[in-house]
């Protein structure tokens, strides 16, 4: 038996990690499933980056840490975490949600470069739409190569977000 469990949606910008992430949420409160969820690019979000932690993974760490310790003092044992790498960090997880036995579902979510360009003159209004889609493709190259065998890739060009929802949920077998 695990003692905690985390739920680590992954994937490009764009993608829809954090959308995909609080309905995973919506359905499980009306299932009555006790979880809790962290958008984890909130965690690391730092400027300037500290000098010793150029990537912010230290503080991220850190801050994961301190949160998830306040959620297990509230019985929480089931976590969904959303960011762009979460799939390849295992280590940062199983450090900062410490103690006990961990189970880790890596879920990426992929779609097309045209779905998450698409996705992303949606969302950005401001300078920066060029850049994100310029990361967001490198990130998609970077996950493809690297994320690790037992990670269950979920499309989402041209589904609904409950449906991709729900195989997420699925997946995590909550």
């Amino acid at each position: 038996m695990t003692d905690y469990e985390a739920l680590l949606i992954g994937g490009r910008s764009g993608v829809g990690k954090s959308t995909v992430g609080w309905e995973v949420s919506v359905l499980l409160e009306e299932a009555g499933v006790p979880h809790c969820v962290l958008d984890g690019d909130y965690l690391g979000h730092v400027y300037p980056a500290p000098p010793d932690d150029p990537h912010r993974t230290a503080v991220t760490e850190r801050n994961l840490a301190a949160v998830w310790a306040n959620f297990a003092a509230l019985g929480q044992r089931r976590l969904i975490y959303t960011n762009t790498v979460s799939v390849l960090e295992g280590g940062l997880f199983r450090r900062a949600l410490g103690g006990g036995s961990l189970r880790l579902v890596r879920v990426l979510l992929t779609a097309s470069d045209e779905t998450a360009a698409a996705r992303l003159a949606r969302r950005e209004s401001g300078t920066q739409l060029t850049a994100h889609i310029r990361r967001s493709h490198a990130a998609a190259r970077r996950l493809d190569a690297e994320t690790p065998a037992g990670t269950v890739r979920v499309a989402t060009d041209g589904r609904q977000v409950r449906e991709i929802a729900r195989e997420v949920v699925g997946v995590a077998g909550w």
